[in-house]
């Protein structure tokens, strides 16, 4: 089975720009600022970072060092037209370090860009509904099976079009028709809409897919987030879930020189996030129970929080590669369908380890770069 590592790593920056009206970036062409998040995640050459486990450590300095010249700055004296989409691709070029496979700059918490350099621009924004929903096919007792409620946010992601008068287009497309989806979905219970009697993620991200792909041509993925512990991406043909946990660890950092404080026993508060990639149950209408995932979890979740993770016999490296592969191997017989786990010791810092065959939702150096890091109540579980 094929492995692939990346390393990840963010930056903050406070900054001002002008853009021009029309820009996807802002309503207004005024003088204005933003709190900007850059993102980096790229498989590293052994032997790159000082010792093993520094990986991240060391991507976050060059990241920053990269960014410092935008910090607290007109954006415009370093680019003409300071979009999210050109600070990605000007962040690109600054950051000294091979393998950088995405660049990612977040303008707001309800907008940013991915790059991929010298390929793929995605665009994505981040809206939101609040309804009541049940799932009917559920067996007697699930909770699930009783009429409950969440507030659902979804990720708009659409393929940067090289025509942009095109792009603008269907950027406008996108701003009305999903206007009239929310006037439907939002303060609703959603099974009484057509097309959602049965409304899991994977149906509700099927359902805006369809309303919204004719009109947005470059609509390339939609994901619902019942909870930011739980959801479903759906890019058209493919699903791909994820459920979330978070554990609280101790450990000793063997790798790290006798002067590095992470040689010393310290913690860290991990956020772990397990993909699965499979087809749709057309009774359930779901891929996996999510709840399902985090049962199966739950006796390698137990070996890990509030523990010493350097005193597991049989995990050997206690830096983020080594644990997420001990995950790895404990879990890949026991949750099927299980490709990718994300693994996070800090918010932004941390490791994405795919241990699977090629696939269609299984495209090496992509991330959710626009996921959050706050945790709310468990759905279908």
């Amino acid at each position: 089975m094929k492995e692939f590592l990346l390393h990840t790593a963010h930056a903050p920056f406070e900054a001002a720009r002008r853009l021009d009206g029309s820009s996807s970036d802002c309503s207004e062409g005024g003088l204005h600022g933003h709190s900007f998040l850059s993102r980096v995640r790229a498989n590293l050459p052994s032997g790159w970072a000082r010792f093993p486990g520094d990986e991240s450590a060391a991507l976050e300095r060059s990241l920053v060092r990269s960014v410092e010249p935008l910090d607290y700055s007109l954006l415009n004296e370093h680019l003409d037209t300071p979009t999210d989409e050109n600070l990605a691709r000007w962040i690109s070029g600054q950051i000294d370090v091979p393998g950088i496979v995405r660049v990612s700059v977040r303008g707001a918490p309800t907008f940013g860009v991915d790059y991929k350099p010298g390929s793929a621009v995605h665009a994505w924004r981040r809206v939101r509904f609040e309804a009541a929903h049940r799932l009917p096919n559920v067996p007697p007792g699930h909770p699930c099976g009783c009429m409950h409620g969440h507030g659902f946010d979804v990720d708009l992601r659409t393929r940067r079009s090289l025509d942009e008068g095109v792009y603008r287009l269907e950027e406008a497309a996108l701003d009305r028709e999903w206007g009239a989806l929310f006037r439907e979905l939002d303060h609703s219970c959603l099974n009484d809409l057509p097309g959602l009697e049965n409304p899991t993620s994977e149906l509700i991200a099927t359902w805006i897919w369809g309303r919204l792909k004719p009109p947005v041509p470059s609509l390339s993925r939609v994901t619902v987030y019942e909870t930011t512990t739980a959801g479903c991406h759906f890019d058209g043909m493919n699903y791909r879930i994820w459920k979330e946990r978070r554990f609280e660890s101790a450990l000793r950092l063997g790798n790290a020189p006798s002067r590095d404080p992470r040689r010393r026993l310290h913690g860290h508060s991990y956020r772990v996030r397990l993909y699965l990639t499979t087809e749709l149950d057309p009774l359930m209408g779901w891929t996996v129970d999510y709840g399902d995932v985090k049962a199966l979890f739950g006796p390698v979740y137990d070996l890990l929080d509030h523990r010493r993770l350097d005193k597991i016999d049989d995990i050997g490296s206690t830096d983020p590669a080594g644990i997420a592969r001990w995950i790895f191997t404990r879990l890949v017989n026991v949750i099927p369908h299980l490709d990718r786990i994300e693994l996070y010791q800090a918010p932004g810092s941390g490791v994405i380890l795919e241990q699977a065959p090629e696939g269609p939702m299984r495209v090496p150096g992509y991330v959710d770069a626009s996921h959050t890091d706050t945790h709310a109540t468990e759905p279908r579980s």
